[in-house]
C-alpha cells in the first residue's frame, strides 16, 4: 500500500511591518520635536532671560526652529539609514554622506536667514571685523573756504567747486586727548563737497553703532555710503559729514556711554571727537549744525548725550533704543561703574538728562526718532522719552514705526532715509521735497 503523504495546512503567520514604517514615523516626528525644542529655546533666550538683551523677534525665533527641525530630519535620516534591515550597504553610505553634508549647510542657512532679519553682517569681512576702507590719510582735506548757502548759489550758477561725484568711507584713529578712553578706529563719510579744494563748513552726523557692533559694521549694516551718496546726488554735492567713533572699545564691553570707573566714554564722544572733527574736517562749529544717533545701545547714547551736552547737539536720531543704559541691574551698575554713586547712574538716564534742560536748551534741541513694528519694547521707550521731550519744551519732535521690521537695521535705514532729508533741511543743505509720511517703509506716529 501506497502511503498518502497529505499536505501540511497553511498556517498564516503575523507579517512583518514594512521597511519603510519606522522612517515614515521617525523622521517627520524626530523632525517636529526637535522644530519644538529650537522654537521654546529660542523663546526662552530671546524673550524668557533676554540674554541678548532685547526681544530677538518671531522671526528670529522661528528661523532658529526650522533650523533645529532641520537638524532633526538630519539626525533621523542619518538614524534610519544605518538600520540592519536597510536593503544595501551602499544606500546607507550614501545617505549618510548627504545628511552630513546637510548639517553644515543647513547651520549655514540659518544663520544666513537671522542675518538677513537683522541685516547686521554685510560682507564676509564684516564677520571678522575686517573693514576695507582707506585710511583718512590717503587724502586731502582741506578747510572750508565757504559756507553751505554760498556753495548753494554757486552750484545754481553751475559754477560750484570741482568735486567728486561719490564720497569716501575713511577709517581714522581719533586721539584720546582728554579722556585717555581706549576706542578702536572710528569711521567717517566724507562727501563730495567736503573732497573739493575750497569746503563748504559742512553739518555732521555723530553716529553710533550698537552693542556688540563697531564703527565699520555700523557703516555696512546702515548703507551708509548709500544713502548719503544718493543725497549728495540730489544737492550739488552737499550731504553731512559723518563721524562714527568707537563707544564701547570692544564688542564685549558696554561703556553705558558715561564717564566711569571702567573709561570715559562720554569725554570721548563729546570732547575727543567733537574737537579733533571741528579741527580736522571742514565742519560748522555751532550746535544747530551738530546731530548725534545711533541704533540700539547707540541710540540709547543718544537720548543721553544730546540733552546732557546741548552746547554741542541739536538734534537726536535714535532707533531702537532703551530707557537707560543697561548692563545688568540698576544696583549692579551702581557699583561696578559708578562707584556706589546711584545720583551719578540716574543723571545718566535719558528723562532724567531732559528734564534737567533749562526751556532755552530744550528749544534748542530736536527729535527724529524711530523703532521697528515688531520691537514693542522700543516703541514704548520711544514714547516715552519723546513724552519726556515734550515736557521738557522740546518742540520739533518726530516719531517713526517701520512696519515689519523689528530690532534691526532694516528699521534703522527705513528711520534714517527721511532723517537725514529732515537733518539736512535744518541745516539749510536743501529743503525737503515731501512730508515724512510720504517715504515707503515708514508710518509717522506723531
Amino acid at each position: 500500500m501506497v502511503p498518502t503523504t497529505v499536505a501540511p495546512t497553511p498556517t498564516s503567520t503575523p507579517a512583518a511591518p514594512p521597511a519603510l514604517l519606522l522612517p515614515i514615523l521617525a523622521i517627520p516626528a524626530t523632525t517636529a520635536i526637535a522644530g519644538l525644542a529650537g522654537l521654546l529655546l529660542a523663546w526662552f533666550l530671546s524673550d524668557g532671560i533676554m540674554v541678548f538683551g532685547v526681544s530677538l523677534g518671531w522671526p528670529v525665533i522661528i528661523t532658529a526652529a526650522c533650523g533645529f527641525a532641520g537638524l532633526g530630519a538630519i539626525a533621523a535620516t542619518i538614524v534610519v539609514a544605518n538600520r540592519r534591515r536597510a536593503p544595501r550597504a551602499a544606500a546607507r553610505r550614501i545617505t549618510r554622506a548627504i545628511a552630513v553634508i546637510l548639517i553644515p549647510l543647513t547651520l549655514v542657512a540659518t544663520g544666513l536667514r537671522i542675518d538677513a532679519i537683522f541685516g547686521e553682517y554685510q560682507t564676509i569681512g564684516s564677520l571678522v571685523g575686517y573693514t576695507p576702507y582707506p585710511s583718512l590719510d590717503s587724502v586731502t582735506v582741506h578747510r572750508a573756504a565757504m559756507t553751505v548757502a554760498q556753495w548753494r548759489a554757486a552750484a545754481a550758477r553751475h559754477a560750484a567747486p570741482d568735486h567728486p561725484a561719490h564720497g569716501r568711507i575713511l577709517s581714522v584713529t581719533i586721539p584720546n586727548t582728554k579722556s585717555h578712553f581706549n576706542a578702536r578706529k572710528a569711521m567717517v563719510y566724507l562727501p563730495p563737497a567736503a573732497l573739493a579744494k575750497r569746503p563748504p563748513r559742512l553739518p555732521v552726523m555723530e553716529l553710533l553703532a550698537g552693542q556688540p557692533g563697531s564703527p565699520g559694521r555700523l557703516v555696512a549694516a546702515a548703507g551708509l555710503a548709500r544713502m548719503m551718496d544718493a543725497y549728495a546726488d540730489a544737492h550739488d554735492g552737499l550731504a553731512p559729514v559723518v563721524v562714527v567713533p568707537d563707544q564701547n572699545g570692544a564688542d564685549t564691553h558696554n561703556s553705558l556711554c558715561a564717564d566711569t570707573s571702567q573709561g570715559n566714554a562720554e569725554t570721548y564722544l563729546t570732547r575727543d571727537v567733537v574737537a579733533w572733527t571741528k579741527r580736522t574736517l571742514p565742519v560748522a562749529a555751532t550746535p544747530r549744525m551738530w546731530a548725534i544717533g545711533g541704533f540700539s545701545q547707540g541710540g540709547t547714547c543718544t537720548t543721553q548725550l544730546a540733552p546732557r551736552h546741548p552746547d554741542l547737539y541739536s538734534a537726536m536720531l535714535p532707533v531702537d533704543g532703551e530707557l537707560k543704559p543697561t548692563n545688568g541691574s540698576v544696583a549692579d551698575m551702581t557699583t561696578n561703574y559708578f562707584r556706589g554713586r546711584r545720583a551719578d547712574y540716574d543723571a545718566q538716564v535719558p528723562v532724567n538728562a531732559l528734564a534737567a534742560l533749562d526751556p532755552d536748551e530744550a528749544r534748542g534741541l530736536a527729535l527724529f526718532a524711530g523703532a521697528g513694528e515688531r520691537d514693542k519694547d522700543s516703541i514704548r521707550n520711544m514714547r516715552t522719552i519723546a513724552a519726556a521731550a515734550r515736557k521738557a519744551g522740546v518742540s520739533d519732535i518726530t516719531e517713526i514705526v517701520v512696519p515689519g521690521r523689528g530690532h534691526d537695521w532694516h528699521a534703522v535705514q527705513a528711520v534714517w532715509r527721511p532723517g537725514v532729508d529732515w537733518f539736512g533741511a535744518r541745516t539749510g543743505l536743501g529743503e525737503m521735497t515731501k512730508s515724512i509720511k510720504e517715504y515707503p517703509q515708514v508710518e509717522v506716529q506723531q
